[in-house]
């Protein structure tokens, strides 16, 4: 005992902590992950506006000629 109390409290009390540090950790790690994916989705799309884009453009270019 430690200061009147079981030494299986301290060990209960530093378990639940590192609990929380693995939930925190896991937490951002999972933000990371799904602001990349955003990010990938997000440069596709806009990749893809652009061919449209330049496609408008070639067809009004051969309308023109």
């Amino acid at each position: 005992m430690i200061l009147g109390v079981p030494w299986w409290v301290f060990m209960l009390v530093i378990l639940i902590f590192l609990s929380g540090y693995m939930a925190m950790r896991a937490m951002l790690a999972e933000k990371k992950l799904e602001q990349q994916f955003i990010e990938r989705e997000g440069k596709v799309y806009m990749d893809r506006l652009e061919a449209e884009r330049v496609s408008k453009q070639h067809q009004k270019e051969q309308i023109s000629e």
